[in-house]
């Protein structure tokens, strides 16, 4: 049995639905959740403070889906985003350096490659100790995704958080390949951020960043807007601005107020089940996945240990594109680029679906 009831979800009759690391369906609440925002924000100022409320309302709830305190958590458009406005505040000189991974997602890395002045350095997050070997006094950051998006390898971050600390460099960890089905525990990081529209079950337009106030109580982004200060009813802009005292800061201008009503169904829909039944079935999926692969004399690039490997399955493939648009075409919604095939699994897939995900697959594969 499927863990969530896919009737919740607007997933089109007769499909299997393995693509979560890309796109989660919608929720049928959201919908609600939708109307319910139209209705406050079409109320004028009393609605608009309801709109506010409900933001502040979502960085607590999220605090607590991330065991963190609700002045850690503020609000983003993307990843890229908030790892644009951290990179910004950071005072680089010529000569300092950045750790990632060869194959990190490109929200962590493109704000920091167009950071002249800064080297990129390149460890395998897998290996810990290759990530000690580079890191040096000049290494300012660990970047890292706790889970890869390309193969879908969970990464060591108590290991990574260590491998920092000898240096005294920042760790900044993406979750968005992990939030949603792994239960976080975000003070590992200095800072880190997650997508909410991948298994949050959440809508596109906000992104949850993290800010570890009690390693880094002095940090302040460089930039500001009307959101992110504070003020009387009129700014004095003579004089020095005050910035909101907590991660709200890294909300700027208007947060998306639409996207935050969808996630706070999304949560809802999250509170039915134990923090760590959703890691449970998804792995429970991905490694019969694994096992049938094997069977098939199909390599894949995830590693078969559950505790090295997210809630995806990806295979290498040169016609990835093809192969998951055939497999779409027998009813089974997959997702391609970088050269790989991905499977997917959420609460609402279940052990049937197994069997036509590998017909599928290995048609594709024939044709």
């Amino acid at each position: 049995m499927p863990l969530f009831n896919p009737a919740d979800f607007h997933i089109p009759p007769g499909l299997v639905h393995v693509c979560a690391a890309g796109e989660t369906p919608v929720l049928h609440a959201q919908a609600m959740a939708l109307s319910r925002h139209a209705q406050d924000k079409s109320t004028g100022p009393a609605g608009r403070a309801r709109l506010d409320a409900e933001v502040e309302r979502l960085r607590a709830r999220l605090a607590t889906f991330w065991s963190a305190a609700t002045e850690e958590i503020g609000l983003v458009s993307s990843v890229a985003e908030g790892m644009s406005i951290l990179v910004e505040s950071l005072d680089w000189r010529d000569g300092d350096n950045v750790v990632l991974d060869r194959n990190e997602y490109a929200s962590v890395v493109a704000p920091l490659s167009m950071r002249r002045g800064v080297e990129l350095r390149f460890a395998r997050m897998a290996d810990p100790a290759e990530v000690a070997r580079v890191v040096d006094a000049r290494t300012r950051m660990v970047a890292v995704s706790a889970v890869s998006y390309l193969d879908a390898r969970r990464h060591d971050l108590q290991a990574l958080r260590h491998a920092a600390d000898q240096t005294g460099a920042l760790l900044v960890v993406d979750f968005t390949q992990a939030s949603g089905w792994l239960p976080i525990e975000a003070s590992v990081a200095d800072f880190a951020f997650s997508a909410c529209y991948k298994w949050m079950l959440g809508l596109t337009g906000t992104a949850i960043a993290y800010w570890n106030r009690a390693r880094q109580p002095g940090w302040a982004p460089a930039t500001a807007g009307w959101y992110s200060i504070v003020t009387g009813p009129r700014p004095d802009y003579a004089g020095k601005l005050a910035l909101r005292p907590d991660a709200g800061v890294f909300t700027r201008g208007n947060p998306a107020h639409a996207p935050a009503y969808a996630l706070h169904a999304a949560l809802d829909y999250f509170a039915r089940y134990e923090r760590d039944a959703v890691r449970r079935h998804v792995q429970g999926l991905t490694v019969a996945l694994l096992d049938r692969l094997r069977q098939a004399g199909i390599e894949s690039m995830t590693p078969p240990d559950p505790s090295q490997h997210g809630a995806s399955v990806c295979i290498a493939h040169e016609r990835a594109g093809a192969i998951v648009a055939a497999m779409a075409a027998r009813g089974v919604l997959a997702w391609n680029g970088r050269g790989r095939i991905r499977i997917s699994f959420h609460g609402y897939n279940d052990f049937s679906e197994i069997d036509p995900i590998m017909a599928a697959l290995t048609a594709a594969l024939a044709d």
